[in-house]
């Protein structure tokens, strides 16, 4: 075995990372607590993304911690298939308990990538145990964004995350975005216009007939392409529409659950309850990755009956519902109950939207500020013939000068912090963001 220079960054092929460039200046971190990331040369770097939109009590919280340490000395693993152990069916009924309407039923993954695609084949058993097993089209949109495996960048609309990998599922269509600059700049909260998008759905529907569609996905708001809430009366339309063809309605919650949109999940702020919402991200605080899917009761029920030895849901994975993945959520979610922080985050909404949009008197180059819940996009200027350059550079810059976390998609800075930010934190991160930009954009 050859000895391993305790140095060396150049085996681990870092995921969307440029890595020459990452590693020629690297930004490390060491440790977190609370609001804050502490770097590899002792700075103490305000974390203004929750992480990866997943931090959502905060970081190195004692109880979370506390709990994965116990359960991993009680049960570090148990089978998930024909066994089971009593935090997941626990972790499971709080979850169930957070959705609203009869979403009762949580299937355990361990990202929003495989929730994703754990939703698209209930879908289709849902549909084949019913008798329509022509039903195998899935409709996603635009600008979405439904995690890296094969279903979800099928269903997914972001064009770099596509455009490598083939030609991806077939039978998947695609409904417009609800993004228009002209019409919705500057737009704190849902956008007036775009509602009559949705009705871009009876138009897929006549092109493909719906006894061929399985099911309509759509994050409520679209936040990895930079925070694009659902214009007025859009998410209901889809629903209706849906309820009409006997098409299943998906939400995408792994970034807008647990709290990001001042509510569980946007299901619950719009009043509106698919069929099937994923989640991940928020679940454990990103504290153990887990995911998963929760289920209507009349999916469930398609799919559940049959003999008792009998297997009606061929899908699942090791490491569902995994002892520690459990321990977590639970303490994850006793901490969002204990401390109102999705209470808390819906009053944050009003100051922190004022105190974001106000970066538009101090940046020229900010093209569009975009915010709902505690989430904000800036949209800047991008750099003549190289897109993503300038947004890339807000970044480093912000970490290695202003000691901010952001997050980046192209020239599209993103903030989304842990719904324990105090409005001090707000102000700071808003001032830096605007520093940043007007640095790099000179």
């Amino acid at each position: 075995m050859s000895d391993v220079a305790p140095n060396d960054l150049g085996p681990l092929w870092m995921p969307f990372t440029p890595n020459r460039s990452f590693k020629e200046r690297p930004r490390m971190i060491t440790r977190a607590e609370g609001m804050h990331y502490y770097s590899d040369d002792g700075r103490k770097v305000l974390d203004g993304s929750a992480g990866l939109w997943c931090c959502n009590a905060g970081h190195s919280r004692q109880p979370i911690v506390e709990a994965v340490q116990k359960q991993i000395a009680e049960l570090d693993f148990a089978p998930s298939f024909q066994f089971g152990h009593p935090k997941a069916f626990e972790a499971a009924a709080r979850i169930a308990a957070l959705a609203p309407g009869d979403l009762n039923h949580v299937l355990f993954g361990n990202s929003g990538s495989e929730s994703v695609d754990s939703a698209m084949k209930i879908a289709m058993a849902y549909h084949r145990y019913r008798g329509e097993g022509t039903r195998t089209r899935f409709i996603g949109r635009e600008k979405g964004y439904h995690g890296v495996g094969f279903g979800g960048i099928s269903v997914g609309g972001m064009v770099n995350n596509r455009k490598f990998f083939g030609p991806l599922l077939a039978g998947t269509d695609h409904l417009p975005h609800t993004y228009n600059r002209a019409e919705q700049a500057f737009t704190k909260g849902e956008p007036e216009w775009g509602g009559h998008l949705a009705d871009e759905l009876e138009n897929i529907v006549a092109l493909h007939d719906a006894s061929t569609i399985a099911a309509v996905i759509v994050e409520p708001m679209a936040g990895s392409i930079g925070v694009l809430p659902p214009p007025k009366g859009y998410l209901e339309k889809l629903r209706a529409i849906c309820d009409k063809h006997g098409i299943l309605l998906i939400f995408d919650e792994v970034i807008c659950g647990f709290g990001r949109l001042g509510a569980s999940f946007a299901a619950e702020r719009y009043n509106v309850t698919p069929d099937l919402l994923t989640f991940a991200k928020g679940v454990t605080s990103g504290v153990v990755p887990m995911g998963g899917v929760i289920a209507r009761d009349h999916v469930f029920n398609a799919i559940d009956g049959g003999d008792d030895h009998e297997i009606r849901l061929f899908h699942g994975y090791t490491y569902t519902g995994h002892p520690m993945a459990s321990a977590a959520a639970i303490a994850t979610m006793n901490i969002y109950r204990d401390e109102g922080l999705f209470e808390r985050s819906a009053k944050l909404e009003r100051p922190f939207g004022d105190a974001c949009h106000a970066v538009r008197e101090k940046c020229a180059s900010v093209e569009d500020i975009r915010t709902l819940g505690l989430a904000v996009a800036f949209d800047v200027t991008p750099e003549a013939g190289k897109p993503g350059k300038r947004g890339y550079e807000i970044m480093a810059h912000l970490f290695h000068e202003e000691d901010l976390m952001v997050r980046v998609s192209g020239d599209t800075v993103c903030l989304s912090p842990p719904l324990i930010v105090e409005e001090s934190h707000i102000e700071e991160m808003t001032e830096k963001v605007a520093r940043g930009i007007n640095h790099i954009s000179v």
